[in-house]
């Protein structure tokens, strides 16, 4: 993956909620997902996927909004911009990345949910799954990643 100088910051639209990423991502993805695509009102979702300990909120007030589950979807309390997915399952937060000025982080390396894919949303994702991939590909899915140069 391109190199980034860490840590790098990002901000909601308001500013109110800003957040610190120390640690790159070990993977970025699209999700064609209904549930993404009426969360983000586009046709997928973008999500940036760093270890937990790589991320850390640092000012605002954050509210559980969207799906109330095991892994809250976490919004700025004042504008409502969406800003972070909790794991709770897993070690990682997924961002989102266009809250970064990171554009390689946008770039999604995989496609999940491309069985409920709107016909005409493309992206230059390297891998699709119909749905999540599997347990046991996202090790071989991660070295990948991180030897990746996106438009490369």
């Amino acid at each position: 993956m391109t190199n980034v100088d860490l840590p790098v910051e990002g901000a909601c639209m308001c500013g109110q909620c800003r957040m610190r990423v120390s640690v790159a991502p070990i993977i970025t993805m699209a999700c064609h997902c209904t549930g993404c695509q009426k969360l983000s009102a586009s046709a997928f979702s973008l999500t940036a996927m760093v270890p937990a300990q790589g991320f850390e909120l640092l000012a605002g007030e954050t509210l559980v909004g969207a799906l109330h589950g095991d892994n809250p979807y976490r919004y700025c309390a004042n504008c409502l911009n969406w800003l972070y997915t909790e794991l709770t399952a897993a070690p990682f937060v997924n961002v989102r990345p266009g809250l970064f000025n990171v554009p390689a982080w946008s770039t999604p390396f995989i496609e999940s949910y491309v069985s409920e894919k709107l016909s005409w949303a493309v992206t230059p994702a390297k891998h699709a799954f119909a749905q999540f991939p599997e347990a046991h590909q996202y090790g071989p899915l991660m070295a990948e990643y991180a030897a990746w140069t996106p438009g490369g």
